[in-house]
């Protein structure tokens, strides 16, 4: 899955330097035309860009050291910005290049990105992976019934639980990593004052936040402010211990800020509503996968969610994932659980990228 052309000529897609400088660089002189491929889909209204057979060499021992070596000035890293910058991408994009898996017990093994690297854990591109492995016959599935998709990613072997109802995709169950709180009640100075927020782990490291302490509400017509509050929380936490993960410095860092919004409490369990800023500023359209399984954690840890309830998530869009708790296990010395989220994802599109040898204008992005 990671054959195709090899790296040398690749490294001319994209100008060889630091990207984030903006649209002022030019192209390298392309010696040819390569095309990359790929399958779109979006989970709950956030874009997921699948390459299938990656055009690049993405070298490692496993999905959580290929991750590790894709980071910094690859051939991977150089696909990423071509795929996810503009007039390709966007500053919200994110994808996932398929990768060999760990061992033969998985189905496959992904790489996730967005526009400023690569994720641990991506619960959102996990249930679009299964509706295409299931759609595209990669993997067999019958007309009606329940099929397994087990997926190798850098935090983990997660499982995305196809449902097909008359040989249609209906929706998919995300059975994530063990998930669980690592402290709580964190002091945050933000341009509203100071405020308290808690950390736990999904997959990759969250920091929640209820936006009613600051006056805010999850809606669009506050994006703008909500991006502001989730980049200076996140920033806030660089150096904060709740940002070091136990037993996987690989896995460290506060990956996003989950601003969410209490709605109150429905015959099921209680019902949410969040935005997740993430990476620097990237907004999740979907209620975020990962993100859900850590806040199942934290709202089990404090009583909120029964073993017996769901919680109900709601994105700023209004797209929904239905989470609930599978069972209960310890990880890295904490005591965790085992959260499923149950969402829906479309095909958008499939498309063949290619370079103009004449184009000097690189890939860039504005946020």
């Amino acid at each position: 899955m990671s054959k195709g052309r090899g790296p040398d000529h690749y490294r001319a897609l994209v100008p060889q330097v630091p990207p984030s400088t903006g649209s002022g660089r030019r192209f390298n002189k392309l010696r040819e035309r390569p095309t990359v491929r790929t399958t779109d889909y979006h989970t709950g209204g956030e874009p997921f860009r699948i390459v299938v057979e990656p055009p690049v060499e993405i070298p490692g021992t496993d999905v959580a050291d290929r991750r590790a070596r894709a980071i910094g000035d690859t051939d991977a890293d150089a696909l990423r910005r071509f795929l996810g910058f503009e007039p390709r991408g966007h500053a919200d994009m994110y994808g996932g290049f398929l990768v060999p898996p760990d061992d033969d017990r998985a189905h496959l093994g992904v790489l996730f990105w967005h526009k400023d690297g690569f994720s641990t854990a991506c619960g959102h591109g996990t249930i679009a992976l299964g509706a295409w492995a299931v759609e595209s016959g990669r993997v067999p599935a019958p007309d009606d019934g329940v099929t397994d998709v087990v997926v190798d990613v850098p935090s983990g072997r997660v499982t995305a639980r196809v449902r097909t109802v008359g040989g249609r995709v209906a929706d998919v169950e995300f059975v994530n990593v063990a998930s669980y709180v690592v402290e709580t009640g964190i002091e945050v100075a933000t341009a509203y004052g100071p405020v308290q927020v808690d950390v736990a782990y999904g997959g990759a490291l969250y920091a929640s936040l209820d936006v009613a302490r600051v006056g805010l509400r999850v809606e669009p017509a506050s994006i703008t402010e909500l991006i502001a509050l989730g980049r200076e929380v996140k920033r806030a936490l660089v150096d904060h211990p709740a940002a070091r993960h136990a037993s996987d410095e690989r896995l460290s860092g506060i990956y996003g800020t989950i601003l969410f919004e209490d709605l109150g409490t429905l015959a099921e369990g209680p019902h949410q509503r969040n935005v997740t800023i993430f990476a620097d500023g990237e907004v999740d359209r979907s209620p975020c996968g990962s993100g859900t399984a850590s806040r199942v954690a934290s709202l089990v840890a404090s009583g909120a969610l029964g073993r017996d309830q769901v919680l109900t998530h709601d994105s700023i869009v209004g797209s929904r994932f239905v989470a609930r708790v599978l069972g209960e296990t310890t990880a890295d010395g904490y005591a965790a659980v085992l959260p499923s989220i149950t969402g829906t994802a479309h095909r958008t599109g499939e498309h063949v990228f290619v370079t103009d040898p004449d184009d000097t204008l690189p890939g860039f992005v504005l946020r």
